[in-house]
């Protein structure tokens, strides 16, 4: 399928950004051929241009759309205009009149009209997706359109081939623009995703059965006796803020060594960072492991013996620890090293904090990083105005053709786009 679609050994140059079309678009030749008849040369070029504008358009539906009118402009100087009234033109037309010694006559650069040839197909909603760079491809652009993942002036568009209208805004989701736009994972990127996300239904599960045993335990009477006991911290923000009191009260005494001091510091900026943030990852990268394990080492350094209250309420944690004898002879205590589910849920945030974290989950490689051979394609035409950052863009107005400038976007010259144009003119 691949290489009959993209023709490896018949030329076929697609909207896509795959490699094999970039490697097309370097032997594609002009049909123009001496030996062949205009009807020959006219039919080529049609089937040439039409592999690439609107493939997947039907060839009657294409028919219907084609119009001979071509939209254009010319750049006028307004103060020529205001100065004169056209007449000077007719100077030297027979009366004599010639241009001065030394002057060169004013060059007006050829509009290619002919390279506007499929400039309808351009209002099509797949096809400004693919310009707008939200997918790699029209067909993916398509499937976006169809799987309800657009959205066109704020309502859901699930036709590909509905033709946009000047001031017509339309969205994509940014997770889908993230998976056409990037890498692809690797077969050991893929396979960690499926080992993480059966580890997470294994833990699913088990919180599942061990709550079930816990309310079959429960008795009304016994639920009548016993005390109500304080809820445990799952959010991962309360967690972060509880440690940054622990840090704090770390600072406050007077036995840390200064360098100590400097990672506790450290430690709170990150924390502060992190509470800023939200995201939904939850994968730990190596260089996480390394950082949660700084930080932990950071939080057990030495405290000096207090006398404080074993309360629930106190910032240091109110289990027992060793004593340990220091150098002068006092006796100092070690604060409790963090748990298990301490260290996964500062896992969690940590990886929350970071902008573009490692998430297996994610149908593409993370972190994010674009696709190969992404830069020959990576250009926006003047007609739209593209908003990446909230994967939205405005189709600002109908494309048109200016002196020595098209706007449909085509790899191929004016001459082939002008034989397919009269292919299509006749047939009109």
């Amino acid at each position: 399928m691949r290489n009959r679609f993209y023709g490896l050994k018949k030329v076929k140059v697609r909207q896509s950004w795959n490699k094999y079309n970039l490697y097309n678009l370097s032997r594609v030749k002009s049909p123009i051929n001496q030996g062949q008849t205009f009807f020959q040369q006219k039919w080529k070029a049609k089937a040439l241009t039409r592999a690439y504008h609107g493939e997947t358009i039907r060839e009657k539906q294409w028919q219907r759309m084609f119009r001979p009118g071509i939209r254009s402009v010319v750049p006028m100087n307004f103060e020529y205009l205001a100065r004169y009234d056209g007449s000077e033109q007719a100077l030297g037309r027979g009366s004599g009149v010639e241009a001065r010694s030394g002057q060169k006559p004013l060059r007006i650069p050829r509009t290619p009209y002919m390279n506007m040839v499929y400039a309808p197909a351009e209002r099509r909603l797949d096809t400004a997706i693919f310009r707008a760079l939200f997918a790699s491809s029209t067909r993916q652009a398509r499937q976006f359109v169809v799987h309800g993942y657009v959205k066109v002036n704020g309502k859901k568009m699930i036709y590909p081939g509905y033709q946009l209208n000047p001031g017509d805004m339309f969205q994509v989701e940014p997770d889908r623009v993230l998976f056409a736009t990037g890498a692809p994972k690797s077969t050991l990127e893929r396979r960690q995703g499926r080992v993480s996300q059966r580890k997470a239904k294994e833990r699913k599960a088990m919180d599942s059965s061990g709550e079930g045993l816990e309310k079959k335990a429960e008795t009304p009477e016994a639920l009548d006796q016993s005390e109500p006991e304080p809820e445990t911290l799952q959010n991962p923000k309360e967690t972060l803020k509880s440690l940054m009191t622990k840090a704090k009260a770390i600072l406050a005494t007077q036995d840390v060594p200064a360098k100590k001091k400097q990672e506790l510091r450290a430690f709170k900026r990150l924390i502060k960072t992190t509470l800023s943030r939200s995201t939904q990852s939850t994968t730990l990268t190596d260089s996480l492991e390394a950082q949660l394990l700084q930080l932990t080492r950071s939080l057990n350094i030495s405290l000096p013996s207090t006398t404080s209250s074993t309360s629930t309420s106190s910032p240091i944690s109110a289990s027992e620890s060793p004593d340990t004898e220091a150098s002068d002879g006092t006796t100092r205590k070690l604060p409790a090293a963090l748990t298990a589910e301490d260290e996964r849920m500062l896992r969690e945030a940590l990886t929350e904090a970071r902008e573009n974290p490692i998430d297996s989950k994610k149908p593409y490689a993370t972190p994010w990083r674009p696709r190969d051979f992404m830069s020959a394609f990576a250009f926006v035409p003047r007609y739209l105005e593209v908003h990446h950052k909230i994967s939205s863009a405005v189709y600002l107005r109908h494309p048109v053709a200016r002196p020595s400038l098209a706007e449909v976007p085509t790899p191929f010259p004016a001459e082939v786009n002008g034989l397919a144009f009269n292919w299509y003119l006749r047939r009109r």
